[in-house]
């Protein structure tokens, strides 16, 4: 789906298509080609990959980056980037526990604070985007150097160290870390909370695309902004909106990282912004904006899990697997651009 499709007179998503047509029309079908070639690879290179407990490993390893990796493919399909994603995830968690710690409060207190705080974050990037007319590059590498800073800076003034002090023994840790970082084991599997807010956001994120108004707005606003506000479409309202979406998720990551440890170091997260952006063009979103799905991000982030935990099933080096998320990036971009092409000439 583009922004074309939105915009124009006439929606040929109506009319009757073959079944190769339709999906071949799909954003993810390049990611899921790829995700079974993945698969299969370490399949044979590694045998401990099969296992029913390498699963659940693999599983939860996407999960972390497919929290994060939901909203950021709904932000490109939107036309626009967020740098400042994977250190808002640390000054979630650092705001969360100091807050806790320092007020002497109920741990559930924190963690509403940190909400409050890591939206208030995603407005300042949406806000400054619309206003300013800046690249999204530039507003939210301002943002990522300030919370790097900011991260280190008030964790030492704060706690002395560069770490926050452990609350493990407060009122209301018991509670959040069973909503954001409890587990269970099913058979031989240990299965880990995130993977159910990583599933429960992709079903809302798709929905959300595919069934709402608002679905409508981000492929028209990532499309063609001027001509998305030339028919009515709230670019400004939805870009806002998207970046606030992300600051939400980067709050979930947050809680899961500080009630998983029960304390945070602040350096935590930088870099991540990569992996999540990485893993949404993985699944089918392009770096102009207006294309895209939310099921797209979620195979790339489990291409991601897989290999991440596959170079370790397979007793190689780790150091390898930077080459390999690169190869990866490339052959899915490729693929992704060919996919596409040729369900425009099949149109």
């Amino acid at each position: 789906m583009s922004a074309l499709d939105v915009i124009g007179t006439g929606d040929e998503r109506l009319a009757p298509r073959s079944v190769a047509r339709r999906l071949l029309g799909r954003p993810e079908l390049g990611a899921v080609v790829g995700a079974a070639a993945v698969f299969l690879f370490f399949s044979v290179v590694a045998d401990s990959f099969l296992r029913a407990s390498s699963m659940g490993t693999v599983l939860y390893a996407s999960s972390t980056i497919g929290i994060m990796a939901v909203p950021v493919a709904l932000l490109m399909i939107g036309g626009e980037f967020d740098l400042s994603a994977g250190v808002m995830v640390t000054s979630s968690a650092l705001v969360s526990s100091m807050f806790s710690f320092q007020m002497t409060a109920n741990t559930w207190v924190g963690v509403g604070v940190s909400l409050l705080v890591t939206l208030a974050l995603g407005a300042f990037n949406g806000i400054m985007l619309v206003r300013t007319k800046l690249p999204s590059f530039i507003i939210t590498l301002g943002t990522f150097l300030m919370l790097t800073g900011l991260n280190l800076g008030l964790t030492k003034l704060i706690s002395g160290t560069v770490a926050t002090k452990s609350i493990s023994d407060m009122q209301g840790f018991p509670t959040c870390r069973d909503l954001f970082a409890s587990h269970w084991t099913v058979g031989s599997v240990d299965l880990q909370v995130t993977i159910l807010w990583w599933l429960g956001l992709v079903v809302v994120a798709t929905w959300v695309l595919l069934r709402t108004r608002a679905g409508n707005w981000i492929f028209a606003a990532g499309g063609n902004a001027d001509a998305a506000r030339a028919v009515g479409v709230p670019v400004a309202r939805t870009k806002v909106g998207l970046y606030m979406a992300v600051a939400f998720c980067a709050w979930i990551s947050g809680q899961h990282l500080l009630f998983s440890f029960d304390v945070v170091q602040s350096g935590e997260g930088v870099g991540n912004e990569f992996l999540y952006i990485i893993a949404a063009v993985i699944g089918g979103c392009l770096m102009t904006g207006g294309y895209g799905s939310a099921i797209g991000s979620a195979v790339g982030a489990f291409i991601f899990g897989m290999a991440s935990k596959g170079i370790v099933y397979a007793q190689w080096n780790p150091d390898w697997f930077q080459f390999f998320l690169g190869a990866m990036l490339l052959l899915a971009t490729l693929l992704n651009a060919w996919v596409r092409k040729r369900a425009e000439a099949s149109k």
